[in-house]
């Protein structure tokens, strides 16, 4: 808001002055020599009276005239400060919180996994990419990811603290790309369980203690390198029980199921993922991997994304459907 100021003028009163003007001297005697005539006396001039000079009118003061207002310099306003992340449970407060849990549900689709979009973005679809890493693969589908590129279509990427460690240079790449956005895909890359159940092989987490591990630590790392902590999460094997998934929740994580598996684990021929990504319906997730450039995923997506987009699919990340 800007200052104004005024600037106040003082008037000066007039000082009075008086004059003095001097007196006239009397007439000289008339010498007695000769006799003269008796004159009437002359009656002396009168003395001038000293007249005081007019006192000058004293002057009027100036009218006040508004000093022309100055704004004040912009200041500008502090930037926002952003909120501090949410403090993460510890594992002494999830094992103590759920130590008595049963779980009642167990598998890819238990109450807290999301499987479909919200109804406002079911026209999109949403395409995730599992990177397991370590035994599960520490590759990376450089094609697959340039077929995402080429033809503009973003994605949620899931990736695994041991993917991202034996891929260092291409994570900053891949988290610095708009077109995608970076999930959590595990520490271990296990299946959440609080009682040990496994999957495919792999087992899962014994405890709550154990289940906060898997999604912590990856949390964490995400959350140092992204510089902010990433919105979804999805376990190995994406398989979990119903208390897990509250543990998720409590960990400020929200858990991305399918309902679509377009490749198989990586497993599934080209042909076979074109057909599951051109069968997938609007409003769904698709899960499929980027760590195996080996296998058919890749060439699947390459052939059936100009059929798609051709039709006029669109597609989504999943931090944009679920604002």
């Amino acid at each position: 808001m800007s200052l104004s100021r005024r600037t106040l003028l003082v008037a000066a009163a007039g000082t009075t002055l008086a004059a003095c003007a001097p007196t006239t001297s009397p007439a000289p005697p008339v010498p007695t020599a000769a006799p003269v005539p008796t004159l009437e006396p002359v009656a002396p001039a009168p003395t001038p009276t000293a007249t005081a000079a007019p006192s000058p009118t004293p002057e009027a003061p100036a009218p006040e005239v508004p000093a022309p207002e100055v704004p004040a310099p912009e200041v500008p306003a502090p930037a926002p400060v952003p909120a501090a992340p949410a403090a993460v449970p510890t594992r002494a407060s999830v094992t103590a919180r759920y130590a008595d849990a049963a779980p009642a549900a167990w598998g890819l689709d238990v109450p807290g996994v999301l499987t479909t979009l919200p109804r406002a973005a079911a026209p999109a679809v949403a395409l995730t990419f599992d990177a397991c890493g370590g035994p599960g693969g520490s590759g990376y589908d450089a094609a697959l990811v340039d077929t995402l590129r080429t033809h503009g279509v973003p994605a949620t990427l899931f990736l695994n603290a041991r993917w991202i460690d034996a891929n260092p240079a291409t994570f900053e790449r891949l988290a610095a790309d708009p077109l995608f956005e970076i999930a959590n895909h595990g520490t271990a890359h296990r299946p959440l369980s609080v009682t040990g159940r496994s999957a495919y092989g792999i087992a899962g987490t014994r405890d709550p203690g154990e289940v906060h591990d898997e999604i912590a630590g990856n949390l964490a790392k995400l959350t140092a390198l992204l510089g902010r902590p990433p919105a979804f999460f999805r376990s190995g094997t994406a398989h979990y029980d119903d208390v897990a998934t509250r543990i998720a929740a409590d960990l400020g994580q929200r858990i991305a199921g399918f309902s679509t598996n377009a490749d198989g684990g990586a497993t599934l021929p080209a042909a076979q993922v074109r057909r599951e990504l051109l069968d997938a319906d609007p409003g769904g997730i698709v899960i499929a991997h980027m760590n195996h450039p080996g296998g058919g995923t890749a060439a699947g997506l390459a052939t059936a994304l100009p059929t798609l987009l051709a039709a006029g699919r669109t597609f989504t990340r999943l931090s944009d459907a679920f604002r």
